[in-house]
């Protein structure tokens, strides 16, 4: 799992600089990176990238309790 979470990891950071480069500079590092297109515009690839960022976020966020008590500490619980 180890790996799994790494590449997770490194995908959730990748879209939030992207989406952090969005909202400072509306520059869209994926779409520039999957061919130059114009913001907001997709293709095959950056379809791709996005659906593996959205899917990287949700296999972390799954994980996170589970990630918190491997490290001793808590899970962070709703009051």
């Amino acid at each position: 799992m180890k790996k799994l979470d790494t590449v997770a990891l490194a995908l959730v950071i990748v879209g939030g600089l992207n989406w952090g480069l969005v909202a400072v500079a509306k520059f869209d590092l994926v779409a520039t990176i999957a061919g130059g297109l114009d913001f907001g515009q997709t293709n095959w690839f950056s379809r791709l990238v996005y659906g593996l960022v959205g899917l990287a976020a949700v296999t972390e966020l799954v994980r996170l309790p589970a990630l918190a008590r491997s490290r001793g500490g808590r899970p962070v619980h709703a009051h």
